[in-house]
Protein backbone atom coordinates (compact mmCIF):
# COMPACT_ATOMS: atom_id res chain seq x y z
CA UNK A 1 0.00 0.00 0.00
CA UNK A 2 2.92 2.11 0.88
CA UNK A 3 4.74 1.98 -2.48
CA UNK A 4 1.06 2.84 -4.52
CA UNK A 5 0.77 5.71 -2.48
CA UNK A 6 4.47 6.72 -2.74
CA UNK A 7 3.96 5.55 -7.14
CA UNK A 8 0.50 7.93 -7.10
CA UNK A 9 2.71 11.02 -5.41
CA UNK A 10 5.56 10.57 -7.41
CA UNK A 11 2.59 10.78 -10.45
CA UNK A 12 0.88 14.11 -9.35
CA UNK A 13 4.02 16.00 -8.92
CA UNK A 14 5.09 15.11 -12.69
CA UNK A 15 1.88 15.89 -14.17
CA UNK A 16 1.77 19.46 -11.70
CA UNK A 17 5.07 20.00 -13.14
CA UNK A 18 4.21 20.12 -16.60
CA UNK A 19 0.25 21.94 -15.57
CA UNK A 20 2.31 24.59 -14.29
CA UNK A 21 4.45 24.93 -17.71
CA UNK A 22 1.55 25.08 -19.98
CA UNK A 23 -0.18 27.51 -17.05
CA UNK A 24 2.56 29.79 -17.64
CA UNK A 25 2.68 29.85 -21.10
CA UNK A 26 -1.05 30.60 -21.27
CA UNK A 27 -0.90 33.55 -18.98
CA UNK A 28 1.77 34.73 -20.90
CA UNK A 29 -0.46 34.55 -23.93
CA UNK A 30 -3.64 36.05 -21.99
CA UNK A 31 -1.45 39.08 -20.72
CA UNK A 32 0.03 39.33 -24.45
CA UNK A 33 -3.98 39.40 -25.74
CA UNK A 34 -5.24 41.76 -23.31
CA UNK A 35 -2.12 44.47 -24.37
CA UNK A 36 -2.98 46.05 -27.30
CA UNK A 37 -3.81 50.09 -26.91
CA UNK A 38 -5.81 49.63 -30.41
CA UNK A 39 -7.95 47.02 -32.58
CA UNK A 40 -6.76 44.98 -35.21
CA UNK A 41 -9.55 46.75 -37.58
CA UNK A 42 -8.02 49.82 -38.35
CA UNK A 43 -5.37 48.86 -40.95
CA UNK A 44 -7.11 49.25 -44.52
CA UNK A 45 -4.26 47.62 -45.75
CA UNK A 46 -5.26 43.74 -46.65
CA UNK A 47 -1.18 42.85 -45.35
CA UNK A 48 -1.51 45.08 -42.37
CA UNK A 49 -4.10 42.97 -41.34
CA UNK A 50 -2.30 40.01 -42.21
CA UNK A 51 0.30 40.48 -39.96
CA UNK A 52 -2.08 41.78 -36.96
CA UNK A 53 -4.05 38.74 -37.43
CA UNK A 54 -1.10 36.20 -37.49
CA UNK A 55 0.39 37.81 -33.74
CA UNK A 56 -3.22 37.78 -32.37
CA UNK A 57 -3.88 34.46 -33.65
CA UNK A 58 -0.61 33.00 -32.20
CA UNK A 59 -1.20 33.41 -28.43
CA UNK A 60 -5.10 32.57 -29.42
CA UNK A 61 -4.51 29.32 -27.73
CA UNK A 62 -4.37 30.63 -24.42
CA UNK A 63 -7.77 30.88 -22.72
CA UNK A 64 -8.91 27.37 -23.98
CA UNK A 65 -5.64 25.71 -22.54
CA UNK A 66 -6.21 27.68 -19.48
CA UNK A 67 -9.24 26.19 -19.13
CA UNK A 68 -8.13 22.87 -19.94
CA UNK A 69 -5.33 22.88 -17.53
CA UNK A 70 -8.40 24.01 -15.20
CA UNK A 71 -10.16 20.51 -16.12
CA UNK A 72 -6.94 18.88 -14.91
CA UNK A 73 -6.00 20.35 -12.23
CA UNK A 74 -9.85 19.71 -10.80
CA UNK A 75 -9.66 15.94 -11.54
CA UNK A 76 -7.53 15.64 -8.67
CA UNK A 77 -9.76 18.19 -6.21
CA UNK A 78 -12.80 16.54 -7.29
CA UNK A 79 -11.75 13.03 -6.10
CA UNK A 80 -9.97 14.23 -2.83
CA UNK A 81 -13.13 16.60 -1.58
CA UNK A 82 -16.79 16.06 -1.47
CA UNK A 83 -18.69 19.21 -3.40
CA UNK A 84 -19.12 21.25 0.01
CA UNK A 85 -15.51 20.64 0.49
CA UNK A 86 -14.32 21.91 -2.71
CA UNK A 87 -16.04 24.88 -2.60
CA UNK A 88 -15.08 25.87 0.51
CA UNK A 89 -11.20 25.82 -0.64
CA UNK A 90 -12.56 27.42 -3.52
CA UNK A 91 -13.39 30.47 -2.00
CA UNK A 92 -10.62 30.34 0.17
CA UNK A 93 -7.85 30.25 -2.66
CA UNK A 94 -9.94 31.56 -5.66
CA UNK A 95 -13.04 33.54 -4.70
CA UNK A 96 -12.19 35.63 -1.92
CA UNK A 97 -9.03 36.89 -4.00
CA UNK A 98 -11.20 37.87 -7.02
CA UNK A 99 -13.50 39.57 -5.11
CA UNK A 100 -10.52 41.52 -3.37
CA UNK A 101 -9.07 42.90 -6.82
CA UNK A 102 -12.67 43.46 -8.09
CA UNK A 103 -13.00 46.02 -5.27
CA UNK A 104 -9.60 47.59 -5.64
CA UNK A 105 -10.51 48.15 -9.65
CA UNK A 106 -13.58 49.39 -8.88
CA UNK A 107 -12.10 51.84 -6.24
CA UNK A 108 -9.49 53.13 -8.67
CA UNK A 109 -11.81 53.18 -11.25
CA UNK A 110 -14.22 55.70 -9.17
CA UNK A 111 -11.63 57.67 -7.91
CA UNK A 112 -10.14 58.21 -11.35
CA UNK A 113 -13.63 59.24 -12.71
CA UNK A 114 -13.92 61.69 -9.58
CA UNK A 115 -10.89 63.47 -10.43
CA UNK A 116 -12.12 63.97 -14.02
CA UNK A 117 -15.22 65.13 -12.76
CA UNK A 118 -13.27 67.84 -10.41
CA UNK A 119 -11.60 68.63 -14.44
CA UNK A 120 -15.12 69.09 -15.73
CA UNK A 121 -15.46 65.60 -16.79
CA UNK A 122 -19.07 64.36 -16.75
CA UNK A 123 -20.71 63.61 -13.31
CA UNK A 124 -22.73 60.89 -13.51
CA UNK A 125 -20.84 59.77 -10.55
CA UNK A 126 -21.67 62.48 -8.16
CA UNK A 127 -25.17 62.95 -9.70
CA UNK A 128 -25.97 58.94 -10.39
CA UNK A 129 -23.82 57.88 -7.42
CA UNK A 130 -25.86 54.07 -6.99
CA UNK A 131 -26.54 53.59 -10.42
CA UNK A 132 -22.47 54.12 -11.43
CA UNK A 133 -21.70 52.17 -8.56
CA UNK A 134 -24.23 49.81 -10.38
CA UNK A 135 -22.72 50.09 -13.69
CA UNK A 136 -19.42 50.02 -12.47
CA UNK A 137 -20.12 46.51 -11.16
CA UNK A 138 -21.30 45.31 -14.26
CA UNK A 139 -18.48 45.85 -16.51
CA UNK A 140 -16.21 44.95 -14.02
CA UNK A 141 -17.74 41.53 -14.03
CA UNK A 142 -18.71 40.66 -17.52
CA UNK A 143 -16.86 43.26 -19.60
CA UNK A 144 -12.93 43.55 -18.30
CA UNK A 145 -10.93 40.41 -17.85
CA UNK A 146 -12.63 39.09 -14.26
CA UNK A 147 -15.41 38.18 -16.23
CA UNK A 148 -13.01 35.09 -16.63
CA UNK A 149 -13.25 33.97 -12.88
CA UNK A 150 -16.55 34.41 -12.73
CA UNK A 151 -17.34 32.54 -15.86
CA UNK A 152 -14.57 29.51 -14.52
CA UNK A 153 -16.65 29.20 -11.21
CA UNK A 154 -19.90 29.24 -13.22
CA UNK A 155 -18.59 25.98 -15.32
CA UNK A 156 -16.82 24.53 -11.99
CA UNK A 157 -20.62 24.63 -10.37
CA UNK A 158 -22.36 23.11 -13.29
CA UNK A 159 -19.85 20.63 -13.39
CA UNK A 160 -20.24 19.81 -9.51
CA UNK A 161 -24.03 19.20 -9.88
CA UNK A 162 -23.61 16.38 -12.71
CA UNK A 163 -20.79 15.29 -11.19
CA UNK A 164 -21.32 11.69 -11.29
CA UNK A 165 -21.44 12.55 -15.27
CA UNK A 166 -17.98 13.50 -14.97
CA UNK A 167 -16.49 10.37 -17.31
CA UNK A 168 -19.37 9.72 -19.56
CA UNK A 169 -18.75 10.67 -23.58
CA UNK A 170 -22.11 11.91 -23.63
CA UNK A 171 -21.96 14.19 -21.04
CA UNK A 172 -18.75 15.63 -22.84
CA UNK A 173 -20.64 15.59 -26.34
CA UNK A 174 -23.63 17.57 -24.62
CA UNK A 175 -20.78 20.42 -23.55
CA UNK A 176 -19.26 20.37 -26.37
CA UNK A 177 -22.07 20.79 -29.14
CA UNK A 178 -23.16 23.92 -26.46
CA UNK A 179 -19.59 25.32 -27.23
CA UNK A 180 -20.37 24.56 -30.92
CA UNK A 181 -23.53 26.82 -31.10
CA UNK A 182 -21.58 29.70 -29.24
CA UNK A 183 -19.10 29.42 -32.80
CA UNK A 184 -21.86 29.49 -35.47
CA UNK A 185 -23.68 32.28 -33.06
CA UNK A 186 -19.97 34.66 -34.32
CA UNK A 187 -21.64 34.20 -37.96
CA UNK A 188 -25.51 34.18 -37.06
CA UNK A 189 -25.81 36.88 -33.84
CA UNK A 190 -28.80 35.18 -32.17
CA UNK A 191 -27.20 36.34 -28.96
CA UNK A 192 -24.13 38.60 -27.89
CA UNK A 193 -20.76 37.30 -29.39
CA UNK A 194 -18.68 38.62 -26.72
CA UNK A 195 -16.65 35.81 -25.19
CA UNK A 196 -17.68 37.48 -21.81
CA UNK A 197 -21.18 36.58 -22.35
CA UNK A 198 -20.13 32.45 -23.34
CA UNK A 199 -20.90 31.71 -19.93
CA UNK A 200 -21.59 28.13 -21.13
CA UNK A 201 -19.32 28.04 -23.98
CA UNK A 202 -16.44 27.28 -22.36
CA UNK A 203 -17.57 23.99 -19.96
CA UNK A 204 -16.69 21.42 -22.30
CA UNK A 205 -12.60 22.43 -22.39
CA UNK A 206 -12.97 22.44 -18.22
CA UNK A 207 -14.50 18.66 -19.03
CA UNK A 208 -12.08 17.87 -21.19
CA UNK A 209 -9.10 18.98 -19.34
CA UNK A 210 -11.13 16.46 -16.34
CA UNK A 211 -11.29 13.44 -19.06
CA UNK A 212 -7.21 14.30 -20.12
CA UNK A 213 -6.06 13.90 -16.43
CA UNK A 214 -8.27 10.55 -16.28
CA UNK A 215 -6.56 8.93 -19.43
CA UNK A 216 -2.92 10.79 -19.21
CA UNK A 217 -1.45 8.02 -19.34
CA UNK A 218 -2.69 6.85 -22.27
CA UNK A 219 -2.62 9.61 -24.18
CA UNK A 220 0.99 10.94 -23.55
CA UNK A 221 1.76 7.84 -25.20
CA UNK A 222 -0.23 8.35 -28.43
CA UNK A 223 1.17 11.80 -28.63
CA UNK A 224 4.75 10.09 -28.77
CA UNK A 225 4.18 8.25 -31.56
CA UNK A 226 3.10 11.36 -33.24
CA UNK A 227 6.23 12.78 -34.89
CA UNK A 228 6.89 16.91 -34.62
CA UNK A 229 6.91 17.20 -37.91
CA UNK A 230 3.29 15.68 -38.37
CA UNK A 231 2.42 18.27 -35.13
CA UNK A 232 3.88 21.24 -36.57
CA UNK A 233 2.20 20.81 -40.35
CA UNK A 234 -1.09 20.20 -38.73
CA UNK A 235 -0.32 23.52 -36.11
CA UNK A 236 0.51 25.41 -39.55
CA UNK A 237 -2.56 24.38 -41.37
CA UNK A 238 -4.72 25.15 -38.09
CA UNK A 239 -3.05 28.39 -37.69
CA UNK A 240 -3.38 29.36 -41.61
CA UNK A 241 -7.33 28.40 -41.16
CA UNK A 242 -7.51 30.54 -38.49
CA UNK A 243 -6.68 33.55 -39.68
CA UNK A 244 -8.41 32.55 -43.04
CA UNK A 245 -11.89 32.30 -40.68
CA UNK A 246 -11.12 35.88 -38.89
CA UNK A 247 -10.74 37.41 -42.74
CA UNK A 248 -13.66 35.88 -43.76
CA UNK A 249 -15.59 36.95 -40.72
CA UNK A 250 -13.94 40.83 -40.88
CA UNK A 251 -15.50 40.43 -45.05
CA UNK A 252 -18.95 39.55 -43.04
CA UNK A 253 -18.85 42.76 -41.06
CA UNK A 254 -18.07 40.91 -37.91
CA UNK A 255 -16.75 42.74 -34.98
CA UNK A 256 -15.84 39.92 -33.08
CA UNK A 257 -13.55 38.50 -35.85
CA UNK A 258 -11.01 37.24 -33.40
CA UNK A 259 -13.27 35.30 -30.90
CA UNK A 260 -11.71 32.61 -28.94
CA UNK A 261 -14.73 30.34 -30.07
CA UNK A 262 -14.49 30.11 -33.63
CA UNK A 263 -13.67 26.38 -34.74
CA UNK A 264 -10.42 27.22 -36.49
CA UNK A 265 -9.14 28.62 -32.88
CA UNK A 266 -10.61 25.72 -31.33
CA UNK A 267 -8.66 23.19 -33.25
CA UNK A 268 -5.04 25.15 -33.49
CA UNK A 269 -5.79 25.59 -29.33
CA UNK A 270 -5.88 21.87 -29.48
CA UNK A 271 -3.17 21.52 -31.28
CA UNK A 272 -0.79 23.69 -29.26
CA UNK A 273 -1.74 22.23 -26.63
CA UNK A 274 -0.79 18.61 -27.61
CA UNK A 275 2.01 20.22 -28.22
CA UNK A 276 2.73 21.34 -24.82
CA UNK A 277 1.81 18.33 -23.42
CA UNK A 278 4.19 16.80 -25.68
CA UNK A 279 7.17 18.66 -24.68
CA UNK A 280 6.08 18.22 -20.68
CA UNK A 281 7.88 19.98 -18.07
CA UNK A 282 10.29 23.11 -19.01
CA UNK A 283 12.77 23.68 -15.65
CA UNK A 284 13.33 26.99 -16.29
CA UNK A 285 10.27 27.99 -16.10
CA UNK A 286 9.67 26.38 -13.07
CA UNK A 287 12.65 28.38 -11.44
CA UNK A 288 11.97 31.47 -12.85
CA UNK A 289 8.72 32.10 -13.02
CA UNK A 290 7.34 29.94 -9.92
CA UNK A 291 3.42 29.34 -12.08
CA UNK A 292 2.27 27.69 -9.40
CA UNK A 293 2.23 30.58 -7.05
CA UNK A 294 2.31 33.28 -9.50
CA UNK A 295 -0.27 32.79 -12.25
CA UNK A 296 -3.44 33.54 -10.47
CA UNK A 297 -1.50 37.12 -9.29
CA UNK A 298 -0.49 37.56 -12.28
CA UNK A 299 -4.28 37.11 -13.99
CA UNK A 300 -5.81 39.33 -11.13
CA UNK A 301 -3.54 42.35 -11.19
CA UNK A 302 -2.56 42.83 -14.59
CA UNK A 303 -5.64 44.27 -15.88
CA UNK A 304 -5.45 46.76 -13.02
CA UNK A 305 -2.16 47.62 -13.96
CA UNK A 306 -3.29 47.71 -18.39
CA UNK A 307 -6.61 49.99 -17.55
CA UNK A 308 -5.31 52.22 -14.54
CA UNK A 309 -1.61 52.29 -14.83
CA UNK A 310 -0.54 52.19 -18.51
CA UNK A 311 -2.91 54.98 -19.67
CA UNK A 312 -0.32 57.35 -17.38
CA UNK A 313 2.34 56.28 -19.63
CA UNK A 314 0.64 56.35 -22.76
CA UNK A 315 -1.85 58.72 -23.12
CA UNK A 316 0.56 61.90 -22.51
CA UNK A 317 2.23 60.79 -25.36
CA UNK A 318 -0.65 60.77 -27.81
CA UNK A 319 0.37 58.61 -30.26
CA UNK A 320 -2.43 58.51 -33.10
CA UNK A 321 -2.79 54.34 -33.35
CA UNK A 322 -4.36 54.56 -36.75
CA UNK A 323 -1.88 56.53 -38.88
CA UNK A 324 1.41 54.23 -37.40
CA UNK A 325 2.67 50.75 -38.97
CA UNK A 326 1.63 47.94 -38.24
CA UNK A 327 5.41 47.35 -37.55
CA UNK A 328 5.55 50.31 -35.37
CA UNK A 329 1.66 49.64 -33.29
CA UNK A 330 3.04 45.75 -32.62
CA UNK A 331 6.32 47.11 -30.77
CA UNK A 332 4.01 49.21 -29.01
CA UNK A 333 1.90 46.19 -28.06
CA UNK A 334 4.89 44.64 -26.91
CA UNK A 335 6.06 47.36 -24.69
CA UNK A 336 2.68 47.40 -22.92
CA UNK A 337 2.60 42.97 -22.44
CA UNK A 338 6.24 43.68 -21.04
CA UNK A 339 5.37 46.31 -18.48
CA UNK A 340 2.23 44.79 -17.40
CA UNK A 341 3.38 41.10 -17.15
CA UNK A 342 6.78 42.46 -15.56
CA UNK A 343 4.79 44.54 -13.42
CA UNK A 344 2.32 41.86 -12.09
CA UNK A 345 4.95 39.41 -11.90
CA UNK A 346 6.45 41.44 -9.48
CA UNK A 347 3.69 42.72 -7.13
CA UNK A 348 2.63 39.46 -6.91
CA UNK A 349 6.03 38.27 -5.85
CA UNK A 350 6.23 40.94 -3.42
CA UNK A 351 2.51 39.90 -2.00
CA UNK A 352 3.68 36.81 -1.45
CA UNK A 353 5.90 37.66 1.26
CA UNK A 354 3.57 39.41 3.15
CA UNK A 355 0.70 38.93 5.15
CA UNK A 356 -1.66 39.78 1.73
CA UNK A 357 -0.71 36.74 0.52
CA UNK A 358 -4.15 35.24 1.00
CA UNK A 359 -4.91 38.28 -1.82
CA UNK A 360 -2.84 36.33 -4.12
CA UNK A 361 -4.84 32.51 -4.32
CA UNK A 362 -4.37 29.94 -6.11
Amino acid sequence: MDIELKNEEIKKTKNFDFVDTIRCISMIGIVLEHSPAVGNDIYSNTFDTFIGASFIQLFKFSTIAFFLIGGFLINYKFQEYNSLQYLKNRFKNTIKPWLFWVFVFMVLTTIDRYVAYRKGGEGMLVNHFYQYILELLNHALFYTTYWFILNFLICITILLIFKKFLYKIWFGAILGCISVVYSINIYYNWFITLHSAALFGFIFFLWLGIYLNKYYDKIIVFLNKISWYTLLLIGMISFGLAIAESFHLLNLGSKDAYNTLRISNILYSFIIFAMLLKIGNIPIIQKKFQPRKTTFGIYLIHYLLISRFLPLIFQPLKLDYEHLSIWTNTGILLIRFLITYSLSFLLTSLILKTRLKWAIGQ
